[in-house]
């Protein structure tokens, strides 16, 4: 498995073979879970995200302007989560010196989330204790991929992908930014398939089962 992942990560980064270790092929896999819980929480839990707090903040906007499809409460509460989550995480990556032992513990901390949010689905809790368990977990997450900053991988923001990807020129850099949307569109595809077939919580269950699957591949790619 450690060696698949290391030509992944090689191809995704031909120019530093090793440099990011095992996590390019990795943080790919967040960018899928990110389309997924979006779609729930955007499809499942009343229009709000838990993961793109750009979308929260204009949503938040349209809420007070009027659009009494939106709820101010659900995006300021998805907003306070995601900080609380990233605060948290922000605390960890000061104590925690060695960057993917960093990324195994909040990710296997997020996947704990995701399994919590998927139990308060099933005992169908008020909408907000998902959004709250969901919009932590990725805060969490992206709190540790901005301390890892790997070049195109932010596994949730797409606007400067794009822009990189009309304005530079075609190089390396290039496969990373395409894969990186395409996840996200499939993560979101695959999330809302599942999410209007079969509800929240099965929809859930791949972004539970691929988080817990990044938490242990990282595992071996683990150096002292």
């Amino acid at each position: 498995m450690d060696s698949t992942l290391g030509r992944a990560a090689a191809r995704l980064f031909p120019g530093t073979p090793g440099h990011h270790g095992v996590l390019p092929p990795l943080l790919l896999v967040l960018t899928f879970v990110t389309g997924v819980v979006d779609a729930v929480s955007y499809l499942g839990l009343g229009r709000v995200f838990v993961a793109n707090m750009t979308g929260n903040v204009v949503f938040l906007g349209f809420a007070l302007a009027g659009d009494r499809s939106l709820s101010a409460l659900a995006s300021l509460t998805a907003g306070a989560a995601f900080f609380a989550g990233a605060a948290a995480g922000g605390r960890l990556v000061l104590r925690v010196a060695h960057p993917v032992r960093l990324f195994t513990l909040l990710v296997a901390a997020h996947a704990v989330l995701v399994a919590a949010a998927m139990g308060t689905c099933v005992a169908d809790t008020s909408r907000y204790v998902p959004i709250v368990l969901l919009a932590l977990g990725m805060g969490l997450q992206n709190a540790v991929v901005r301390k890892l900053a790997v070049p195109d991988l932010t596994t949730t923001v797409l606007t400067l992908t794009l822009t990189g990807l009309a304005a530079d020129r075609r190089g390396p850099a290039t496969a990373r930014r395409v894969l990186s949307v395409a996840a996200m569109f499939a993560g979101a595809l695959v999330g809302g398939l599942l999410q209007i077939r079969h509800g929240n919580a099965v929809a859930l269950a791949p972004a539970l089962v691929l988080l817990a699957a990044v938490a242990l591949a990282a595992v071996p790619g683990s150096r002292e």
